[in-house]
């Protein structure tokens, strides 16, 4: 098929910073005594106020978790994947929308802008939590995706690392393709249409076979 946009999540996918998210996350589920091991990873592709509203009852732990979320994503630095750009620019070439859907909130897209001053300029637009109401794995943030390229989400491909992502996209209606940089080939079998390791492996070839 070739799409009429593709719609890419951004941490996992374009830059690679979900290492560094999982080390922040877990250190804060380790001190605040949650439960589930897998904190960390049960909560990727969600928005920060899913995560506070779910998981950090207490109103004062809740703008300390707050607090220390944008000092850390203030600090850190976010490379960019070598060929998203590229990729970007050569779909938007052929005619194809990209947009950015990801749970990250202005404030962060404001550092990584910072960072990088070309990034947003390779993207046809951005869905961010600010645009939500309900977080990743629900639909909603691939819907507001396909609407903001002009086309149905039939009419798209969703590039995803997290499980919650590719459900989204999924349950949206679009193709999927699931990156291997978050979690490893074997445990994305049957939730995406083709599986790659990198940004960098999605070729003509790769999206003219979905």
């Amino acid at each position: 098929m070739k799409p009429k946009a593709v719609l890419f999540d951004l941490d996992g996918v374009l830059i690679d910073s979900e290492t560094l998210y999982t080390q922040f996350w877990g250190e804060v589920g380790r001190h605040h005594h949650l439960p589930s091991p897998t904190f960390a990873q049960d909560i990727k592709g969600t928005t920060l106020d899913d995560i506070l509203t779910t998981h950090f009852p207490d109103p004062e732990v809740r703008k300390d978790v707050d607090r220390l979320l944008h000092k850390f994503e203030n600090e850190i630095v976010y490379p960019i994947f070598p060929g998203a750009l590229e990729l970007a620019d050569r779909l938007r070439g052929e005619g194809i929308k990209c947009v950015i859907v990801t749970s990250s909130d202005d404030k962060k897209m404001g550092f990584l802008f910072n960072q990088h001053p070309g990034f947003r300029g390779h993207f046809d637009a951005i869905v961010t939590a600010a645009d939500v109401t309900r977080s990743k794995p629900d639909p909603q943030p691939y819907l507001i995706g396909a609407a903001k390229a002009g086309c149905a989400p039939e009419e798209c491909i969703v590039v995803e690392d997290s499980f919650q992502g590719l459900a989204s996209g999924r349950s949206a209606g679009a193709k999927v393709i699931a990156i291997a940089t978050t979690n490893p080939r074997e445990s994305l079998q049957g939730k995406a249409d083709t599986i790659v390791d990198t940004v960098a492996d999605i070729t003509p070839e790769v999206i003219a076979d979905l």
